[in-house]
């Protein structure tokens, strides 16, 4: 299985705060979105082996966690009034949207088939999974990853346009390998495009 993590330091973290409809102002919730699409979904199907993580620490109710991962079988939850949500920014809102409305104090909730939300810091659900997993950042300054060393099970965390807290940051480093896509800064859509496209080629 590999896993992608994505941090955003400002994403608004309930239904509510996602309801008003720019994604922009919601925490620049349009980037996750992007990045979750280039991590899950393919021009024809979907990536049935990976899992997406959003770690959410923008107001209302920070720390979130949301997990999802899709199956060919499952698909993604209807939409009330236009049946299968679409592969669309809009859509996908939606879908977190109503993740988020459906977060329940002190539990791990399934929203829908394979889509989980629960109150957890971003790094016990990094060293949670450090556990059966090797972690890798995503860092300009890494090593070239096209050298690196991957195996099956993977995960790999990625920030928005702000990074990491300090704190955060170097607990990360202390159980990742830094591994870079090149010498550009990349959208963190296209990051995670690059990375699956790498794994891809060694039939990871």
């Amino acid at each position: 299985m590999k896993h992608f993590v994505y941090f955003s330091t400002n994403a608004v973290t309930s239904g509510k705060a996602l309801s008003h409809g720019d994604l922009m102002k919601a925490g620049r919730m349009d980037i996750a979105i992007h990045s979750f699409i280039q991590g899950i979904f393919l021009s024809h199907g979907v990536r049935e082996d990976v899992k997406f993580h959003f770690i959410f620490y923008g107001m209302p109710d920070p720390p979130k966690h949301i997990e999802i991962s899709v199956k060919k079988s499952e698909g993604l939850p209807e939409d009330e009034k236009e049946g299968r949500i679409d592969l669309n920014k809009k859509d996908i809102a939606t879908l977190l949207k109503k993740i988020l409305y459906k977060y329940r104090e002190g539990e791990k909730t399934e929203v829908f088939p394979g889509c989980f939300v629960e109150k957890k810091s971003f790094l016990k659900v990094v060293e949670g999974l450090a556990k059966e997993n090797e972690i890798f950042l995503l860092d300009k300054r890494g090593a070239d990853i096209r050298k690196a060393d991957i195996p099956t099970n993977c995960v790999f965390v990625l920030g928005d346009q702000n990074g990491f807290p300090k704190k955060e940051l170097k607990r990360l480093k202390s159980i990742s390998t830094p591994v870079s896509i090149g010498n550009k800064m990349y959208f963190a859509s296209q990051t995670v495009a690059v990375v699956n496209n790498e794994l891809d080629y060694r039939n990871l």
